[in-house]
C-alpha cells in the first residue's frame, strides 16, 4: 500500500473524517489490524481561516506548498488535501512536488456519476461554492454542473453557520433538513459555462 500524505488541519476535524475513512477501508480490505500508511501535516486552522477571509492566497500557497513538501520528503507516495476549499490551490501543490496530488472533486464526481446526477447540489464554503476551482473541475473534467444558492446572503448564511463559524463533521443542527434548505433559496435556470 502507498503511503499518502495527508495536509490537513483545516479544520481538524475534517481530517479526522479522512483519516478515519482512509484506515477503515485499509482494516476492509486488508484485515481487522490493518491500518492505513500515513504521513500527516496539520496546521493550525486559525491561521488559515485568518488568510483566507483577508483574501492572502499568496501565502496560502507558499504554505500548502511547504506542508506538500515536507510531506513528500517524510516518504509520502501521493497526497491529499483534506478539505474542499484549499483544493483552491491544487494547482500550486501539485507543481511544487514530484507526487500526484488526489483531487477531491474527482472522487466526487465519481461518487456523483454512481448516482446519475449531473446537477447536485453543491452546499460548502463561500469560496467552494462562489469559485470555480472546484465547480470548474467538475463541469470540465467530468460534465457535472453543480447548484449553488443564487442569492449571496443564502450562500453566505450556509458558509457561516455550517462552515465558517462552527467546523464539525456533521450537518449543522439548524439545516439539518437540506430538502427545507434547498426550498428556501433559489437556483440558477441555466448553468454557466467555466471551461
Amino acid at each position: 500500500m502507498r503511503t499518502l500524505g495527508l495536509i490537513g488541519g483545516m479544520s481538524w476535524e475534517s481530517t479526522a473524517i479522512y483519516y478515519r475513512g482512509l484506515n477503515e477501508g485499509a482494516k476492509a480490505r486488508l484485515g481487522a489490524l490493518s491500518s492505513a500508511p500515513l504521513v500527516l501535516w496539520s496546521f493550525d486552522f486559525a491561521e488559515i481561516a485568518a488568510l483566507q477571509a483577508i483574501g492572502d492566497w499568496r501565502r496560502l500557497s507558499v504554505l500548502m506548498v511547504d506542508a506538500a513538501q515536507r510531506l513528500e520528503g517524510a516518504g509520502a507516495e501521493a497526497l491529499v488535501i483534506c478539505t474542499n476549499t484549499m483544493h483552491k490551490l491544487a494547482a500550486d501543490v501539485a507543481a511544487a512536488v514530484r507526487l500526484p496530488v488526489l483531487h477531491i472533486a474527482d472522487a466526487t464526481a465519481a461518487a456523483i456519476n454512481a448516482t446519475g446526477s449531473r446537477r447536485p447540489l453543491l452546499l460548502a464554503t463561500r469560496y467552494t461554492m462562489e469559485q470555480d476551482f472546484y465547480k470548474g473541475r467538475l463541469a470540465c473534467n467530468h460534465g457535472i454542473t453543480p447548484m449553488v444558492p443564487d442569492e449571496p446572503a443564502a450562500r453566505w448564511c450556509f458558509a457561516a453557520v455550517c462552515c465558517d463559524r462552527n467546523p464539525r463533521p456533521i450537518a449543522c443542527p439548524s439545516l439539518r433538513n437540506r430538502a427545507i434548505w434547498a426550498r428556501t433559496v433559489s437556483f440558477s435556470a441555466a448553468p454557466k459555462s467555466v471551461c
